[in-house]
């Protein structure tokens, strides 16, 4: 037993568990990954993409070269586009796994966005109650596992919700008062219905509460002390909303050592640019603090979130949609996806005519 580790057992049981982790061992990033999620609608709308030399490629296989091992899916329930549908990400699935990846779907559990400020239930389950949202939410995950498993794209990793900072499904799965019960319920039942699919199959458990300790604390407490099981914990860091890199090593090394699960960030992402290719506003505009909105800052700028990550224990990042460039009639909206824009077209990682940032490497 080193003396770190003595130090760590000390602050954290001795001491009392409101006391920070000593820091954790630099990790290895295992789980190196890219949410793709729009770039089917892209591929079928022609969307073309370049090295950073200018030849022509695969945007896949670019991401590869970079580092790229894992490649994340969102699913919504029944969006009106067509797109990020169960069956469209069964489609896509097989490119995935054909190219040597490993797969992590993300249920939103939704007909469009869920995040920290929406978690609006499906249209199809509007009005079900608690125990119907139940069944619900096992038979969508346990369904489409199923069927991915089946055509021999067993999903590797997956999410039951997205940053669901204060629950989800709402209002029947939001935490209100610090009850967690009515949540428990539905994450107890998505967690079910993905090791009855495949055991192996990792269940991750995501909300944006990299910002403080206190905030990841109120989560992961609630839900541990209501019953709930998961395999890794996921947070979500952008530097505009999340603090400095210091405070997100800190919450992180705190994470992993008081649940005792590896740690991902399931998002991350930094501007190339504060310019804007299309009419819809930017999602984010300015750069992080230290790291110029360039090509280099950009590249700069996530290898240090990745190096923060890692002293923090963490074992995964992802990058929230690198190909989402703006191409026309692949918008944000899903109820209008041929005229709405692209929010995210500075922090896509291929410029606005498709050409790869080179500066931007995905590191173990």
């Amino acid at each position: 037993m080193s003396l770190r580790t003595v130090l760590g057992a000390l602050l954290t049981g001795v001491l009392g568990a409101s006391l920070i982790a000593a820091p954790a061992q630099a990790s290895t990033l295992s789980m190196r990954g890219a949410d793709v999620s729009t770039l089917q609608r892209a591929a079928d709308l022609g969307a073309k993409y370049y090295t950073a030399a200018g030849t022509q490629a695969d945007p896949l296989d670019i991401l590869s070269g970079a580092g790229v091992n894992y490649l994340r899916l969102r699913v919504w329930v029944n969006p009106a586009s067509g797109y990020n549908n169960a069956a469209k990400v069964l489609a896509y699935a097989k490119t995935v796994k054909a190219k040597g990846f490993k797969l992590l779907v993300d249920f939103h559990y939704s007909d469009t966005w869920a995040d920290p400020g929406v978690q609006t239930k499906p249209a199809a389950w509007a009005s079900h109650g608690l125990s119907a949202l139940a069944t619900d939410v096992y038979n969508h995950t346990y369904g489409l596992c199923n069927s991915l498993k089946a055509q021999g794209t067993t999903p590797d990793s997956i999410q039951i919700g997205n940053e669901i900072n204060v629950g989800m499904l709402w209002n029947d799965g939001k935490v209100v008062n610090n009850n967690f019960g009515p949540l428990a319920t539905l994450l107890k039942s998505g967690y079910n219905a993905v090791k009855a699919c495949n055991s192996g199959t990792q269940v991750i458990i995501h909300t944006a509460n990299s910002d403080s300790l206190d905030h990841a604390r109120w989560f992961y407490d609630g839900i541990r002390a209501a019953g709930v099981t998961w395999d890794v914990t996921a947070l979500s860091y952008y530097c505009n909303w999340h603090g400095t890199l210091s405070n997100l090593t800190t919450v992180i090394a705190d994470t992993l050592s008081r649940y005792g699960k590896p740690v991902i960030l399931a998002e991350t992402a930094a501007p190339f640019t504060t310019g804007n290719a299309d009419s819809t506003g930017n999602s984010i505009t300015t750069a992080c603090s230290g790291y110029a909105a360039t090509w280099a800052g950009q590249g700069a700028a996530f290898t240090a979130v990745q190096n923060a990550a890692k002293a923090g224990g963490a074992i995964g990042v992802f990058y929230w949609e690198p190909t989402w460039y703006a191409v026309p009639g692949n918008g944000w909206d899903p109820y209008n996806i041929s005229g709405s824009g692209d929010g995210w077209d500075n922090m896509a990682v291929f410029n606005w005519t498709g050409v790869f940032n080179s500066q931007v490497r995905w590191i173990s």
